[in-house]
C-alpha cells in the first residue's frame, strides 16, 4: 500500500515559520524510490536543524549505501524547529522525511546519527510528532525499530529505554546487514514479531540490544553488573569497522543543500582513526586503527563529487589530515589539477607540528586566504603532557611565525579547560602564549595589523578514552577560571587588543558530562526535561542549564545518585563503567594505563610510526593500521 505524502498539509504551514526552505527537499542528488518497489524502508535522522544535519557526512553515506541497494530506500529526516513543532501538533502533521515527505512512523527502521549527546531531547521530539511511543518497551511490530548510531552510541545506556538498539563503529556494511536481516524477517511473515526482529540482529555481535541486558547495581549506586536476560545474546557487542575505505568511495553524489548550512563545501574523508594518543579525546579513540584512503582514491572522489555538485571547495576531512602520510602531494595535486576551474582546498584545523608553509600554500592557491586553526589544546607545558599533546611552545611559536612572515593576518588557537590535573596557572599561560604569539607576529611580518582569536571549550570527560575515570571541573570552578584568563588577557595594554577571546560557560559542559557517562538512571532526567519542554540543547538561545537541575533533582534522587555523582566524581579502577559490555576494542586495562600516565605526566608516541603500544585494538577487531605512501602521484584529468 502506498504511503501517503504529507505535503500537501506540511506546505500550508511553512509561510508560518522561518526559513521554510529547509523543509522543502528536492535537493541534488536526492533520492526518491517507490514505496512499493522495496523490501526495506529506512528513515535516516541527524538529531538537529537542517543546517547542521544536511552537510553531515555519516548520514550522507548511509543515505547512498542504502539508496544503492535495489531492495532498499532511505530517506532523510531532521529536527523540525520549535515553531513548526507547534504548528505541526495542532493540525496534526506527523514527523516527515523531506525527501517524499512520508510520515517517520511508516518506516521499518529510523537510524538516528548522534555525533553528540546533546540531541537526546530532539529525538524524543522526533518520535513523539511521528506517533511512535517513547520507550522501546510501549512499541509494536507496526512501529519502526529505533537505531542509535554515531560517536555518542558508543555509551547509549542514557537513551536506552528510547532506542530498540545502537550500532557503534562504522555504518557502511553494519546497515546492508540490518537491512537484510529485515528483509527476510518480512518475507518470512514476521515470525515472532517485534522481539524475534530484535533477536536476529542481536544475534549478529554487532547490534546491542538494551532490552536483552539487565543493569544491577550496588546499594551505594555503582553498577554491579550488566548480564543478557535472553540466550544467545553475546555478553560483549562489538564495533564495526571499515577496512578498506577504497571500497567504500562515499558519498560519490553529495547532497547540495538548497538553504544554507554550516558547511558550503564537498568533503572528501581522506582517512579514518587516529593514534596520536591525544587522551581527552573520543573520536581518535573509538575509531582507531589508521585507514587511509589512497591518493588515486582520493582523486576520484574529489572529481566525481565536484561534477556532480558544482561546488568550489573541497574540505579534506579526518581527525588530523595533515598526517595523511601523502597530504603534500594531495593537496599539491589538486590545487595543480584544479588551477583553472579555482577549487579552493581545506583542512578543518592543523596540528601545529604537521604544518609547513608549502602546505598551507598549495591549500589556498586557487581559494581564499582565510584564517589558520591551531589546537595546543593545553596551555602549559605540563599539562599538554598529561593529555599527551606534544607539542611544545617553541614549536606553536615557530609555525606561527612562518605563517605570519607568509602573509597570513589571523590565527585562531583552541584550547581546553577544565583538564584533569589542571591549575589556574596552566590555564593563565594561554594568555602568555597569545602575547608571545602576536609579539613574534609583528616581529616577522613587520605589521601591527594581526590576530589572534584564543577559542576554550570546556573538557568533558568521555567514554572509551584514558579520561574515562576522571573528574569533571564544576561548572563554578570553570567560570572562575575563565574570568582570571579574560581579565589576564584583557590587562596587556600592548597586545590585548590583538586577541580576541571566545568561551563557553563551564554550564552546557556539565549536561554534557551527564549525558556522556550516565547509565539507564538518566534516561528519566531526559525525559522530564524534555517534558518540561527542552529542545535543541546544543543551541544557546535554546539550552536552559536550570531546567536540566531543576529536573535531575527528582529524577536522580529516586536512586540515590545526583548530578555530581556522573560529572564531578572520580572513578576507581575496579568500578564497572556503564559501556563496559560494548566493545570498542581497547584494552580497559591499556586505557587505565595510559591514565596513569597522564597522572605522571608521561607522553606516549603515536603506534602509526613506532613499535605497538598494546591498545588491543588490532587484535581485538583483526585490523591493522594501514598507511601509505603509495608512491603515485595525483595527474591532472585532462592532459594540458
Amino acid at each position: 500500500m502506498p504511503i501517503e505524502s504529507v505535503f500537501p498539509r506540511l506546505e500550508e504551514l511553512l509561510p508560518h515559520v522561518q526559513k521554510p526552505i529547509q523543509y522543502v527537499g528536492g535537493e541534488l542528488n536526492s533520492t526518491v524510490k517507490d514505496w512499493d518497489a522495496v523490501d526495506v524502508r529506512w528513515a535516516l535522522m541527524y538529531p538537529d536543524a537542517y543546517e547542521v544535519g544536511l552537510p553531515n557526512q555519516g548520514v550522507m553515506i548511509l543515505y547512498e549505501v542504502l539508496n544503492e541497494r535495489p531492495d532498499v530506500l532511505a530517506e532523510r529526516t531532521y529536527s523540525v524547529w520549535p515553531d513548526l513543532e507547534a504548528l505541526m501538533r495542532e493540525h496534526e502533521v506527523p514527523q516527515f522525511t523531506v525527501d517524499a515527505h512520508r510520515p517517520v512512523g511508516a518506516f521499518d527502521l529510523l537510524g538516528v546519527s548522534f555525533s553528540t549527546e546533546l540531541g537526546y531531547t530532539n529525538l524524543l521530539t522526533a518520535l513523539d510528532l511521528a506517533g511512535v511511543p517513547l520507550s522501546a518497551a510501549d512499541r509494536t511490530e507496526e512501529h519502526p525499530v529505533v537505531v542509535a548510531g554515531g560517536h555518542a552510541a558508543f555509551n547509549p545506556e542514557p537513551i536506552a529505554e528510547f532506542v530498540d538498539c545502537a550500532v557503534i563503529g562504522d555504518g557502511e556494511q553494519a546497515v546492508l546487514t540490518m537491512s537484510d536481516i529485515v528483509r527476510d524477517w518480512k518475507r518470512e511473515g514476521r515470525p515472532g514479531g517485534r522481539e524475534e526482529l530484535l533477536m536476529r540482529l542481536a544475534r549478529t555481535g554487532g547490534v546491542y540490544v538494551p532490552a536483552f541486558y539487565d543493569v544491577e547495581y550496588l546499594p551505594d549506586g555503582r553498577i554491579a553488573r550488566v548480564v543478557p536476560n535472553r540466550s544467545g545474546v553475546p555478553w560483549r557487542v562489538s564495533k564495526h569497522t571499515v577496512m578498506d575505505l577504497d571500497e567504500w568511495p562515499y558519498p560519490k553524489q553529495p547532497l547540495v543543500p538548497l538553504a544554507e548550512t554550516v558547511h558550503e563545501r564537498m568533503s572528501v574523508e581522506i582517512f579514518r582513526g587516529c593514534t596520536r594518543g591525544c587522551r581527552f579525546c573520543q573520536a581518535g579513540m573509538i575509531t582507531r586503527p589508521v585507514r587511509e584512503r589512497s591518493i588515486t582514491g582520493i582523486g576520484e572522489m574529489v572529481d566525481k563529487g565536484l561534477t556532480a555538485t558544482g561546488f568550489e571547495e573541497v574540505g579534506l576531512l579526518s581527525l588530523s589530515s595533515a598526517d595523511h602520510s601523502e597530504i603534500a602531494d594531495v593537496a599539491k595535486g589538486l590545487a595543480d589539477r584544479y588551477e583553472e576551474d579555482k577549487i579552493g582546498l581545506s583542512l578543518p584545523s592543523t596540528r601545529v607540528d604537521a604544518f609547513n608553509i608549502d602546505l598551507a600554500n598549495e591549500l589556498t592557491r586557487n581559494g581564499r586566504r582565510s584564517g589558520l586553526t591551531f589546537a595546543p589544546e593545553g596551555g602549559s607545558e605540563r599539562i599538554r603532557k598529561v593529555i599527551n599533546k606534544m607539542v611544545s611552545e617553541d614549536d606553536l611559536i615557530r609555525t606561527v611565525a612562518t605563517a605570519y612572515g607568509n602573509g597570513w593576518r589571523q590565527v585562531k588557537l583552541y584550547f581546553m579547560c577544565g583538564l584533569p590535573t589542571e591549575t589556574d596557572e596552566d590555564v593563565l599561560e594561554i594568555a602568555s602564549m597569545a602575547v608571545k604569539v602576536i609579539a613574534k607576529g609583528r616581529e616577522v611580518s613587520g605589521s601591527n595589523d594581526i590576530r589572534c582569536t584564543v577559542s576554550i571549550g570546556g573538557f568533558v570527560p568521555k567514554p572509551h578514552t584514558p579520561f574515562q575515570w576522571a573528574p569533571q571541573l564544576a561548572a563554578e570552578a570553570t567560570d572562575e577560571r575563565l574570568a582570571k584568563l579574560r581579565d589576564a588577557i584583557r590587562e596587556d595594554k600592548r597586545y590585548g587588543r590583538s586577541i580576541g577571546f571566545r568561551y563557553h560557560d563551564g554550564k552546557p559542559g556539565i549536561v554534557e558530562g551527564l549525558l556522556s557517562r550516565g547509565d539507564r538512571r538518566v534516561g528519566s532526567v531526559i525525559r522530564a526535561v524534555w517534558e518540561a519542554g527542552g529542545r535543541f540543547d546544543g543551541w544557546r538561545e535554546y539550552f536552559s542549564y536550570e531546567q536540566w537541575m531543576s529536573c535531575a533533582e527528582p529524577a536522580l534522587k529516586t536512586f540515590g545518585v545526583d548530578v555530581d555523582w556522573y560529572t564531578t566524581r572520580e572513578r576507581t579502577y575496579e568500578e564497572v563503567l556503564p559501556w563496559d559490555h560494548l566493545d570498542s576494542g581497547l584494552d580497559k586495562d591499556w586505557l587505565w594505563e595510559d591514565w596513569q600516565d597522564a597522572l605522571d605526566e608521561t607522553e606516549v608516541e603515536d603506534c602509526r610510526w613506532t613499535p605497538c603500544f598494546d591498545c588491543g585494538v588490532c587484535p581485538q577487531m583483526q585490523t591493522e593500521i594501514q598507511v601509505g605512501p603509495t608512491g603515485k602521484k595525483l595527474l591532472p584529468l585532462k592532459v594540458l
